[in-house]
C-alpha cells in the first residue's frame, strides 16, 4: 500500500487554514481582493475629481470668458483665453477631429481593463488622472460645436510662448509623467517591482 502511495502520489490536500500548494490562503486572496478594490475605488475618485474640475472650469470660460477680452493672472506671462481646439494637444491636427475621439475612446477602455489587476496606489492615481482627462476632453468632442464627434475642445489656459490648453490636458500629462516615473523605477500596476 505505501508502494502505490509513493508511486501514484498523495493529492495535496489544503491544511485547516486552507493553504493551496503556493502557500496563499483563502485570507490572503480576500486581501488582495480588497486591496484591489481600494486601488480601483482611488483611481476612480481620481478620475471624478479631474472630470469634475475641467467640466466646471469650461462651463465658467464658455460663459463668463468666450468673446471676451483675456484676463491676465500674472502680467502677460499668464493669461486665461477662451478658446475652440478641434485638433489635439497644441492644435495639432485639426482635420483628425473624429480620430482624436475614437483614440480617447481607446484609451478609457485600455485604463478599465488595466483596473481589473490594479493593486498598486501611485498607478491608480496616474489611471485615474489620465481617465479623468481623456474624458473630459472626450466630453468635448462629443458634445460641443460643430457636432458629435467633431466638437472643439475648450482651452483657455495660455501661458506666454505656450500653447492653449486646459485642465483635462493638465491631468493628461500628470499622468503620463507619473506612468513614465513608475515604469522607470520598475513598479507593475499589479504592484510587483522588476528589474531590468
Amino acid at each position: 500500500m505505501a508502494e502505490a502511495e509513493r508511486i501514484i502520489g498523495t493529492p495535496e490536500i489544503p491544511d485547516a487554514e486552507g493553504t493551496d500548494e503556493g502557500g496563499s490562503t483563502a485570507a490572503d486572496a480576500a486581501v488582495n481582493s480588497g486591496r484591489g478594490k481600494r486601488k480601483i475605488l482611488v483611481l476612480l475618485s481620481v478620475a471624478v475629481v479631474a472630470y469634475l474640475l475641467d467640466l466646471v472650469t469650461k462651463m465658467i470660460v464658455v460663459a463668463k470668458l468666450e468673446h471676451q477680452p483675456p484676463i491676465d493672472i500674472v502680467g502677460d506671462w499668464l493669461q486665461f483665453r477662451a478658446i475652440r481646439n478641434a485638433g489635439a494637444a497644441f492644435g495639432i491636427g485639426e482635420a483628425f477631429t473624429v480620430i482624436f475621439t475614437v483614440i480617447a475612446s481607446g484609451v478609457i477602455v485600455v485604463i478599465v481593463r488595466l483596473a481589473r489587476k490594479l493593486y498598486s496606489l501611485p498607478w491608480a492615481i496616474a489611471l485615474g488622472l489620465l481617465l479623468g482627462g481623456a474624458l473630459g476632453n472626450l466630453t468635448d468632442r462629443l458634445f460641443r460645436a460643430p457636432g458629435a464627434f467633431e466638437g472643439a475642445v475648450v482651452d483657455f489656459i495660455a501661458p506666454k510662448h505656450f500653447a492653449v490648453f486646459n485642465l483635462a490636458d493638465s491631468a493628461i500629462v500628470c499622468g503620463g509623467i507619473l506612468i513614465v516615473i513608475l515604469s522607470f523605477k520598475g513598479l507593475d500596476p499589479d504592484g510587483t517591482v522588476h528589474k531590468d
